[in-house]
């Protein structure tokens, strides 16, 4: 679906929200081996030093993302490059899709480690259709539940937001300013090479990410997307870097506004006094609120 035609297409009708409501409560289980290649290339891509991970290394906070990925055959892909519309998740007929946001909170003492045999349980929570000052929208939140063979490791609660196409003089998003100076400031600077890998490592093929072309004539944006769960890892790594001895509980994030190649920017941390809590978000070039992010932690004595 091109621009144009979205410009013609007619809203959502209530008929049409509720065909798609009927995905409400579908389930799907994806099994996986926890091995160790795709941890040492998050490594590399995060420029880490870390030890060549092993049997038996926890996997870092996040990093299941490179697991239980979707396989599909190159003939079912969409123009987007992702799988076409339907299967597990819903036919929603709008051309943009981006990972709104999440909610995650780990096991404790049951970490997904390498060498695991690992399966991920997916239920389609809900199907929520509105009409707000950037157009029509559908949210679709999934519910993820990752085991191990001793049990549950993690729950996560997964937005995907779905949105009409840019049209010509479309404003950009109201940028938001940050409100505080942070503790922790890393710069990250989101070239061709840090997209591509990372889209590799999740076996992403969502053109957003690597197609110019694509990205601005049909899309309508100003350049390469940065992913939302890389700058959302990135985050939990800054954690990392800076507190080697926590354990995330849990970790919830939200994206504000794109963010583009072309211009570094920046991932930031506060922590609170007692060290439990931290407040982490990005920040664009110019200082605009990018994802903002919030993760409780647990210490290792």
């Amino acid at each position: 679906m091109n621009p144009t035609e979205n410009a013609l297409r007619p809203p959502l009708d209530a008929a049409a929200v509720a065909h798609l409501q009927q995905w409400v409560g579908r389930t799907e289980e994806t099994p996986d081996d926890i091995a160790a290649a795709p941890l040492r290339g998050l490594s590399a891509t995060l420029d880490r030093d870390d030890p060549a991970p092993q049997k038996g290394t926890q996997v870092p906070p996040l990093g299941h993302w490179l697991y239980f990925l979707p396989h599909a055959p190159q003939s079912q892909l969409g123009d987007d490059g992702h799988p076409r519309r339907g299967g597990f998740l819903p036919p929603v007929p709008l051309p943009r899709r981006m990972w709104a946001g999440g909610r995650l909170q780990w096991a404790p003492g049951n970490p997904l480690r390498v060498g695991d045999a690992a399966r991920k349980v997916s239920r389609i929570e809900s199907v929520t259709h509105k009409n707000g000052r950037s157009g029509e929208m559908v949210f679709v939140l999934v519910r993820h539940e990752v085991h191990n063979q001793s049990g549950l490791c993690l729950t996560e609660e997964h937005d995907i937001v779905y949105r009409a196409a840019a049209r010509p003089g479309d404003p950009p998003p109201a940028p938001v300013a940050v409100d505080a100076a942070p503790a922790w400031r890393r710069q990250i600077n989101p070239d061709d090479a840090l997209l591509f890998r990372y889209s590799a490592l999740t076996f992403n093929g969502h053109r957003i990410h690597y197609d110019r072309r694509y990205v601005t004539q049909v899309e309508g944006y100003p350049g390469l997307i940065v992913h939302g769960p890389l700058i959302a890892t990135l985050l939990t790594d800054l954690v990392r870097r800076h507190e080697a001895l926590a354990v995330l509980e849990r970790f919830s994030f939200r994206a504000v506004r794109p963010l583009f190649d072309g211009h570094p920017f920046f991932v930031c941390g506060q922590p609170s006094d007692d060290g439990r809590h931290v407040r982490l978000w990005a920040q664009d070039h110019e200082g605009a609120l990018t994802m903002q992010a919030e993760a409780d932690l647990a210490w290792v004595l």
